[in-house]
């Protein structure tokens, strides 16, 4: 029948049948769900203690997700810190949260209900113990601390984990040789102010505000920790080989360090979800964690710690496949 019209002819129908064609292909495009679909519904984010870094990160990171994924509602619930938002995580109370490496190691070493169900997204800054006393204290290391009221955090958080050890390490039994105090961030410098706490442990990113708004407003300063107590940690227990030497750097703290860089042990941050956790929604969750660095570091400052080339390492959790999907995805 083509082949009956004229040249002119033919040329209408050919380009009749090319837009129609073309037509259709965007009818289709517009009605197939081609590409993953888009995560939608609610989750719970677990975060910390109010003023800590968690929290804080969390609220930003909340807001950046907004752009990534907007028909996600996410609801951020505060705690202890690493030892609590695992227990949630893993027992479906909330599904994705923030925790230690160390604090995730001995979950798992104890056999924690629903630790086989955890998985990571991404390795996220490293968190420095801090142990800060007044300035005119005549506490010089550790082993100093015996028989004075100190604070080593929340029963649920990671501070106490690793209060305990290091307290142990320097030779110092928690609930028998100091006046352990359970208060987190929130309380602890204003205890100290007061003169109702000698000393209290923080593990958190560099700077943590309350820290520092502590150090700006009365006489602080940090005890260091060095690499021998580092060593002696390490034989505590299991679930130590995730702590290593580091240095806080000497401006981190201006007021409370007088130009000194002071040693200590740093660990590191994990994000954490459940291997029943949606692949859609753990690829586009760890792409807003990366993606969000910048504008999130320059308010929290340990966010701009965060490496695509070091995320991916998640031990001693194994790597959720939507997270893997999204390395994947950017590796060069």
């Amino acid at each position: 029948m083509l082949a009956s019209l004229t040249r002119a002819a033919r040329r209408r129908v050919l380009a009749f049948a090319a837009v129609l064609l073309a037509v259709c292909g965007v009818l289709l495009w517009w009605l197939a769900p081609f590409g993953p679909a888009t995560p939608s519904g609610s989750i719970t984010f677990s975060t910390g203690v109010p003023s800590g870094v968690y929290q804080r990160y969390g609220e930003l990171l909340k807001q950046a997700m907004a752009k990534e994924l907007p028909d996600v509602s996410i609801t951020l619930k505060n705690s202890e810190g690493s030892q609590q938002n695992l227990a949630r995580v893993a027992s479906g109370e909330a599904d994705f949260t923030v925790a230690t490496a160390d604090a995730v190691a001995q979950y798992i070493r104890d056999r924690r209900p629903g630790f086989e169900r955890l998985r990571g997204c991404a390795r996220l800054y490293d968190d420095y113990v801090q142990l800060i006393v007044r300035k005119g204290s005549p506490v010089t290391q550790v082993s100093d601390l015996r028989g004075l009221r100190v604070g080593v955090g929340q029963d649920g958080s990671g501070v106490r984990l690793i209060a305990d050890r290091v307290l142990a390490a320097a030779g110092l039994t928690p609930d028998r040789d100091v006046r352990a105090e359970p208060v987190g961030i929130d309380t602890m410098p204003a205890l100290l102010e007061r003169g109702e706490l000698d000393a209290f442990f923080w593990s958190g990113g560099l700077p943590t505000q309350a820290v520092q708004s502590l150090a700006e407003r009365f006489p602080v300063r940090l005890v260091p920790m060095d690499e021998d107590l580092v060593d002696a940690l390490r034989g505590v227990g299991a679930s130590t080989r995730h702590y290593r030497s580091a240095v806080i750097p000497a401006d981190a703290y201006a007021k409370a360090q007088d130009g000194q860089a002071v040693e200590t042990l740093a660990v590191a941050n994990l994000m954490v979800t459940t291997a029943e956790a949606d692949p859609d929604l753990v690829e586009g969750f760890t792409r807003s964690v990366i993606g969000s660095r910048d504008s999130i570091g320059s308010r929290v400052h340990p966010a701009q710690l965060v490496d695509l080339r070091t995320a991916v390492y998640t031990e001693p959790l194994t790597l959720h496949d939507g997270a893997r999907r999204y390395y994947r995805s950017v590796k060069p």
